[in-house]
């Protein structure tokens, strides 16, 4: 049963609130428009007790897509937002933006759980005495936002979905649909750390019909989220203990799993869940990466209080490329590529580790040219964190001069090295030729001695 969903722009107030601390496009400069809208609707429990009632619900939902429908590629990328921090945020938005704008894709962020409309504290918030809930916070904007509880989260964001899809007729259905004159050909969901947990459950449980013709899910644990109730939050710290669990592999839509280091070992633990890949199913593990990074961070890294320097991996390389082959696999093309995973020692045993090259780069899975030619040691697993924030950022370390000095010989040896293994990554399907330069620049020549 498709629920009719009405839409309603979001205009006064305050502006948008959705967390960022990463540098993103320039929208107007690349012809997109950024524009927040109200989604309202009846909302079943697909997951757990189905004696519960339906609700009404109205979310918030941001839309960036082109402003000219000739510049629309036919795909729109709906994103389920993080609610971590206690507010929304879109980590996903921030790993892919650059090939979302070059590329003509729409995008579209929901709303989909409690707390994104209800606030809270999050898995990794902190309590400010401040309002919470979104309407508390700008009422002008946000007064008539109202969520039903996260028994109701994942019906609220397969009728999004089947909403911005549309008819494919170009023909919205209200003068105020978010994706008014553009024809849909497909839809990708997307969702990162909670949010790649909780498509891990959609995935599961949920998908089908028609909703989303491809999933990328990243950076998610070894179980997914549970089923949410009534009138309140789900609690996220209840994955980590919850029972692991497979994607299935029946579905007609590809599934895409991107995964840190981080996620494979520490209490995520994916390397419980490892499966071969399938016709409909690839699972992508990046060395030299950490559940969240500088890159996400961005000039915030200070404020996280934690010992060391986050991580300075390349995933954010490494996720437009796998964007742009879920969409031409969602479409009838070839599957992307397969990885080797990442290596473990003692996998059997309570507590793996990894198997790392002779400077402590991990070996195996997905390579970038800062694992590959490295002047750096780059870690997703913290041995001591000190807290939350500080596990999911990993670490970074320089590697003494003295063994670049044997590695490289000179500056320019390296930066051939570096080159080289840029173009490898390019050639392996894993990095996009549009990025090389992007890439390139995220060199350290520097540390390398004269």
């Amino acid at each position: 049963m498709n629920q009719q969903i009405t839409f309603r722009p979001l205009t006064d107030g305050k502006g948008s609130s959705l967390l960022s601390a990463s540098p993103v496009p320039d929208l107007v400069a690349a012809g997109y428009t950024d524009t927040e809208y109200a989604a309202s609707g009846l909302a079943r429990r697909l997951v757990g007790d189905a004696d519960t009632p339906p609700a009404e619900f109205t979310t918030r939902l941001v839309v960036r897509r082109p402003a000219d429908a000739a510049a629309f590629n036919g795909c729109a990328v709906v994103e389920w937002l993080n609610v971590s921090s206690g507010s929304d945020a879109a980590p996903e938005y921030s790993y892919v933006a650059a090939e979302l704008v070059r590329a003509g894709y729409a995008w579209v962020g929901v709303s989909a759980q409690y707390v994104g409309i209800e606030g809270g504290t999050g898995s990794v918030g902190v309590a400010t005495g401040e309002p919470q809930s979104l309407a508390a916070k700008d009422p002008d904007r946000y007064a008539g936002l109202h969520h039903p509880g996260d028994a109701y989260c994942y019906d609220i964001f397969r009728s999004i979905g089947l909403a911005v899809r549309g008819d494919h007729s170009g023909e919205s259905p209200t003068p105020d649909h978010p994706l008014a004159g553009l024809t849909v050909g497909s839809v990708l969901a997307v969702g990162e750390s909670q949010s790649a947990m909780a498509l891990t459950t959609y995935v599961n449980a949920v998908a089908g019909d028609g909703d989303f013709d491809g999933f990328l899910i990243h950076s998610r644990a070894a179980a997914g989220l549970p089923a949410g109730e009534v009138g309140t939050g789900i609690d996220v710290s209840t994955v980590f203990s919850g029972e692991p669990t497979t994607i299935r592999t029946d579905l007609d839509a590809p599934v895409l799993v991107v995964q840190t280091e981080t996620d494979v070992l520490t209490n995520f633990r994916y390397h419980l869940v490892r499966q071969p890949d399938t016709g409909r199913l690839r699972a992508w593990e990046i060395a030299g990466t950490s559940h969240a990074d500088l890159h996400q961070i961005g000039d915030f890294e200070e404020f996280l209080g934690c010992p060391d320097p986050v991580n300075r991996g390349q995933q954010r390389f490494v996720l437009r490329a796998g964007l742009r082959h879920l969409r031409a696999w969602a479409g009838g093309g070839n599957p992307p590529p397969a990885a080797d995973p990442l290596r473990l020692r003692g996998v059997t045993t309570p507590e793996p580790e990894f198997e790392v090259d002779d400077i402590g780069n991990v070996l195996g899975g997905v390579r970038t040219p800062c694992v590959d030619a490295p002047t750096q040691v780059l870690s997703g697993v913290v041995s001591e964190p000190i807290s939350r924030l500080c596990l999911l950022f990993g670490s970074t370390h320089p590697v003494p001069e003295h063994l670049l000095a044997e590695r490289y010989g000179t500056r320019d040896e390296y930066e051939k090295h570096y080159r080289d293994a840029a173009d490898a990554a390019i050639a392996a399907g894993f990095v996009l030729v549009e990025d090389r330069d992007e890439l390139i620049a995220d060199a350290n020549p520097e540390s390398v001695p004269e």
